[in-house]
């Protein structure tokens, strides 16, 4: 598809524009406005750098990152080290909750448990040990403890939404299920989709959201 080959051919140039990237380690392909990036980088800042520019393209409809984190023989850590620099650097955060969330490593990649009050702690705890040496990858387990009434939640959603000069809180549709959010409608852009699931994570008491906008091309 033609429509491809231009998608292509900007997330290409997207990924030269970013300084955190050497553009040469990652192979672009597209397909039906998927794009899957493949290749090696030697750390997870990397990796998590170039999901990000990939999703600031026009007509991107998904990603799929077979990128590799691959680090130096001499930049290796064991799993007990990468354990102990999470916990220390969980520790230092300011914005995690002391004691709140907990660390498993294995084969360098890091699993985040427990249980905070705010979004915003949730994803503290990932930007905390993201940049350690040695970590190629991060699943956040971590949950967000319900704190409100669903008609408050949906009411607070829509609110917020609405205040956003660069959403059409129009297009979007709310559905509430206890304290799950479905996000139904369509959006303009990638970006505007996440900002408009960075909103509802912003609401007090969501504590989870399936995120099913449409980007419309």
């Amino acid at each position: 598809m033609e429509n491809d080959y231009l998608v292509q051919q900007n997330v290409q140039d997207e990924l030269l524009w970013e300084p955190a990237l050497n553009a040469v380690e990652i192979g672009v392909s597209v397909k039906n406005g998927i794009v899957t990036l493949s290749g090696t980088v030697d750390s997870l800042s990397k990796k998590l750098a170039a999901e990000r520019a990939v999703k600031r393209v026009k007509n991107v409809k998904g990603v799929a990152m077979d990128v590799e984190v691959v680090y130096p023989s001499s930049n290796k850590r064991s799993d007990a080290a990468i354990a102990q620099a999470a916990v220390d650097a969980l520790s230092w955060s300011n914005l995690v909750p002391s004691d709140q969330v907990h660390v498993e490593v294995e084969d360098g990649y890091i699993t985040l448990e427990g249980e905070v009050q705010w979004q915003y702690q949730r994803d503290a705890a990932k930007d905390a040990v993201k940049d350690l040496q040695g970590v190629k990858g991060i699943s956040n387990l971590v949950t967000v403890r319900p704190a409100a009434s669903t008609f408050l939640i949906k009411d607070n959603i829509k609110k917020a939404l609405q205040r956003m000069a660069n959403i059409e809180a129009d297009n979007i549709a709310i559905l509430t299920e206890e304290k799950t959010i479905t996000l139904k409608g369509k959006v303009r852009s990638w970006r505007e989709k996440e900002e408009v699931e960075q909103v509802v994570w912003s609401t007090p008491g969501v504590s989870a959201v399936k995120d099913e906008l449409e980007i419309e091309i």
